[in-house]
């Protein structure tokens, strides 16, 4: 039985975080991880010399963002172009004349969520649709990309904590190689899931299928439905988290198809999969300037297509794109990768939202428990959620708090 100070559980970039921050402390760390990868929802997928981000992708809040700014000194830096949807998108299903109507409705959409935040209401920012509006459908698209959830499953309360500076960026080497980088020369166990905390005596017992540790302390940043499925459990029970773990996570999905003959194609400009509908993806043609496609998914919507199984993605994609930019795509396109966070056991979904009563339930899931066990992950984070340097800074603040506990309880 290995005995150490603490044992970080995820690594993820909030897991990464809380044992990079020990391991500059000083404090003795071991980051067990059940994956094969170091990550968790920040996932670069490699294919040839394409670094294409499966998970997290965007540097959100980016000027005040502290991954952002430590990307360039690990050999990642940023790119500085706006998003493209930032820009007028392609023009070909989805007019100029369209385009200007669609952002003007988005903003009068944004101006009565605002105010609804203001009044304090707690209503579902579904309320704040126009009636008959000919842009609700592609309105409520675009609210399940960015939330993984339907408008009518979020709150206008809950919705306004969530903080955004506006200025977006990416890596073009990978935000999930980014995180991997930061892991670099840490004491990282992979293909190594805790089942059990055992927190009952003097020291705790962490058990995994290749032996026990002993540890002083534990900062568990795994998603939350994994506590509340109990494929880690804790002994004794802790009923609280594992009801606080109930709060949901929204479902984001990619795919990416690389196109033959990319040069016709407008770089780094979004294409509409559907102006009409909810139930449509949304497609970035030529990121970075490169060869392929990105597709987005989010909501109900993606998890059905995740239920079909493998492949879904890329044909519903094909078809859209060729529906858009012609018949002769098709022979040009062919699938790379996708992803399928809601049916992966280790994620169950992408990240938390804003749904009522989730500022309350993300306040659970980070307090500690005896001065011992601490929580980390996007879901516990009360203005930064969903985002990788909300679980970033969530990590921290778990190795801060796990440093002075042990320095005012040594054993």
């Amino acid at each position: 039985m290995r005995q150490t100070g603490v044992v970080v559980i995820g690594a993820g970039a909030a897991g990464v975080a809380a044992a990079r921050h020990l391991a500059d402390a000083r404090v003795p760390v071991v980051l067990l991880e059940a994956r094969g990868r170091v990550g968790g929802r920040a996932w670069t997928y490699h294919a040839g010399d394409l670094a294409l981000d499966l998970g997290c992708g965007w540097l959100h809040s980016a000027d005040e963002n502290e991954l952002a700014a430590l990307a360039p000194k690990l050999g990642f830096p940023v790119d500085d172009s706006p998003p493209p949807w930032s820009r007028p998108a392609y023009n070909g299903n989805f007019s100029a004349a369209e385009q200007k109507d669609y952002w003007a409705a988005w903003e009068r959409f944004y101006a009565r969520v605002d105010a609804g935040a203001q009044a304090g209401s707690d209503r579902p920012i579904s309320d704040c649709f126009e009636p008959g509006c000919r842009w609700n459908g592609m309105l409520g698209a675009m609210i399940t990309y960015i939330n993984g959830a339907e408008a009518d499953k979020i709150s206008v309360r809950e919705y306004a904590h969530y903080h955004d500076s506006g200025v977006n960026r990416r890596v073009r080497k990978g935000y999930g190689a980014l995180i991997e980088a930061y892991a670099a020369g840490l004491d990282v166990r992979l293909d190594c899931p805790v089942t059990l905390i055992d927190h009952s005596g003097a020291l705790l017992r962490i058990v995994t299928p290749r032996g026990d540790i002993v540890a002083r302390a534990a900062i568990v940043a795994v998603p939350p439905g994994v506590m509340a499925n109990e494929t880690l459990r804790f002994t004794p029970a802790l009923p609280d988290k594992r009801e606080a773990a109930q709060l949901p996570l929204g479902v984001a999905d990619k795919v990416f198809l690389s196109v033959d003959r990319a040069d016709d194609l407008p770089s780094d400009t979004r294409l509409a999969g559907s102006t009409t509908t909810r139930e449509t993806g949304s497609y970035t043609l030529r990121p970075f300037g490169r060869p392929v496609i990105e597709g987005y998914f989010g909501g109900e919507f993606a998890r059905a297509l995740e239920d079909e199984g493998g492949g879904a993605f890329a044909a519903f994609a094909i078809g859209q794109i060729v529906g858009a930019l012609g018949s002769g795509m098709r022979a040009r396109l062919r699938p790379i990768a996708e992803s399928a966070w809601a049916r992966d056991p280790l994620a169950l979904g992408s990240y938390s939202y804003g749904n009522p009563g989730a500022s309350a339930m993300r306040a659970r899931l980070a307090a500690p428990v005896d001065g011992r066990l601490f929580f980390a992950g996007e879901h516990c984070s009360a203005a930064d959620f969903s985002t990788a340097h909300g679980a970033y800074r969530s990590g921290v603040k778990a190795a801060e708090d796990a440093i002075k506990a042990l320095q005012v309880a040594p054993v």
